[in-house]
Parts: C-alpha cells; sequence; structure tokens
C-alpha cells in the first residue's frame, strides 16, 4: 500500500492529511502538537515521534507548515524527514515559502537523491478537507507526472507554472495582492464609517461592485459586523507571506513603487498586536480613533 508522510496539521494541513486516508494510503503524520492528531490516528494515521519517523519508508512525503523556518527544520533539521527518505522518494513543500527557499531546499534535497516540487495551494480549510484545493505547482514535468497520485486526493485543480519555484512565485502574488485588497478594504470601510455612511449597502455594494474580488466579497461584511468568528488566515501568516513576496518583487522589479510595502507595514502592525487573530481585524487597527 503506498506510503505517504505528512508533516504539520494546522487548519489547512489537518483536512490536507485527512484526505490521503480518505484515499485509501498508508499514511504517518507529525505535527509540533500531538493533540491535533488525535483524530486522524483515530482513523487510521500512524503517530510519527519526528519527521524523520513520519518519512521513514514513505513514498511521498507532504509538508504544510508555517514558514522557511520550519520547512528547513522539518526537511533537514534534528530528525529531519530527508534523513529517512528513500532514494527518488517525492518532497512535496506544500506550505507557503519564500522563492529563495523553494530553490535551495530543491537543490539540497536533490543532492540527496530525493525528488522535490513546490506546491503551494490556494483555497480555504473547508476546501482542504474536501479535497477541493487549487494546486500551485513549480516541478519538471516527469516529477510532475510521478506526483500527481499523490496531490489527486487534496486538490482538485493543478496549475503548473514551470520549474521548482515557479508555484512559489505566483502563490506569492496571490497572497500579496490579498494582503493588498484586505488591507484596503479595511481602510474603505473604515473611511466608511467615519462619514456616515450607511455601512450594511457599503457592505453589500463593496461585495457586488467593480472591486468586488474574493477577498472583498469575504471580508466586506465581516468588517462592517465586526465578526471574525471562524478564522482561517492569521494577521501573521499574512504578514509572513506579503514580507516574502515584497523582497521577491524588489529583486525582480528594483525600481518600481511597490504598493506592497505598505500592506506589508499594516499586517506588521496587526501581526504584533494579533498574531493569531483572522487578518480581517485590520480594520480594529485602520478604525481606532486617534
Amino acid at each position: 500500500m503506498t506510503k505517504v508522510g505528512f508533516i504539520g496539521l494546522g487548519r489547512m494541513g489537518h483536512g490536507m492529511a485527512g484526505r490521503y486516508l480518505d484515499a485509501g494510503f498508508t499514511v504517518a503524520v507529525w505535527n509540533r502538537s500531538k493533540a491535533k492528531a488525535e483524530d486522524l490516528i483515530a482513523r487510521g494515521a500512524r503517530w510519527a515521534s519526528s519527521p524523520a519517523d513520519a518519512a521513514d519508508g514513505a513514498d511521498a512525503v507532504v509538508t504544510m507548515v508555517a514558514d522557511d523556518e520550519a520547512s528547513r527544520a522539518v526537511w533537514l533539521g534534528k530528525d529531519g524527514a530527508a534523513a529517512t527518505m528513500k532514494a527518488g522518494s517525492l518532497a512535496i513543500e506544500c506550505s507557503t515559502v519564500s522563492h529563495q527557499h523553494a530553490l535551495d531546499m530543491a537543490r539540497e534535497l536533490r543532492g540527496r537523491g530525493l525528488v522535490y516540487i513546490d506546491c503551494p495551494v490556494t483555497g480555504l480549510p473547508q476546501a482542504a478537507a474536501a479535497g477541493k484545493l487549487t494546486l500551485l505547482v513549480g516541478a519538471d514535468v516527469a516529477d510532475l507526472d510521478s506526483a500527481k497520485p499523490y496531490l489527486a486526493p487534496i486538490g482538485d485543480v493543478i496549475r503548473h507554472f514551470g520549474a521548482v519555484g515557479t508555484g512559489t512565485v505566483f502563490k506569492l502574488i496571490n497572497n500579496l495582492m490579498g494582503a493588498v485588497q484586505i488591507a484596503s478594504l479595511a481602510e474603505g470601510v473604515a473611511m466608511a464609517e467615519q462619514a456616515g455612511l450607511d455601512m450594511n449597502l457599503v457592505a453589500e455594494a463593496l461585495a457586488t461592485g467593480a472591486v468586488a474580488s474574493p477577498q472583498v466579497i469575504r471580508h466586506s461584511k465581516r468588517m462592517v459586523a465586526r465578526d471574525f468568528s471562524g478564522a482561517s488566515f492569521t494577521s501573521a501568516l499574512r504578514h509572513k507571506d506579503a514580507a516574502y513576496a515584497v523582497k521577491l518583487a524588489e529583486s525582480l522589479l528594483a525600481n518600481a513603487p511597490l504598493v506592497g510595502r505598505a500592506a506589508v507595514e499594516a499586517y506588521a502592525q496587526a501581526k504584533a498586536e494579533m498574531p493569531d487573530d483572522d487578518e480581517g481585524r485590520m480594520i480594529e487597527i485602520v478604525s481606532r480613533p486617534k
């Protein structure tokens, strides 16, 4: 039976790991907190004592962790997955990491005889649990073909952007644009409130008008109502992704006036004040009385 090691059981990773169980894979899971794995263990997953243990004997190892530092630790750190992976097995990075990190990991893991692909995802936790994520892939064509049986349980759309690193480039573009949209939405909602507009009408107009991106549709009514229950993406994660994206933009667009810098600054404040809260709570900072 095909074996998968899954590392990182946060809001997204937990549902993704469950999809491999649903698909009949033999699954070993590791997370910093075992409590998040208890229901997966009850469903048949094996609890691993370390990333290396999760990777031992696996045909593919999938990671869904917070950032570059966490990714490097679970792949190459003490008891990292690479130590026990068999030659030719797949290292599938679903985490949102920096572009340089993806390139560095590809080089280092390939040097150990492994096949690394960057495969960040888009979609909410509900989509992760349903196997309906969109997968943003950077990989050689042959490597992607080898990986497809391990991608099918977690995503129903694969967008292959090119060689390793290109999936991460697009994911950073996507999440930077999201940061700009959410931060500017908070500013617009706060302006409307201060100007005394009918806020129910404002929420409806924003969600149905020309500026109605998915982020605006999702967050406009929540910001107006100050209802941030069911957080799916935190201020700290949005700041991290936007900062990685702006660093990449600065290397590619050296002389451009980057609006993303303002979003990074805004989310730096949100991260400092409410790191684990929903990113939409940005409105509370923007609308705060002087």
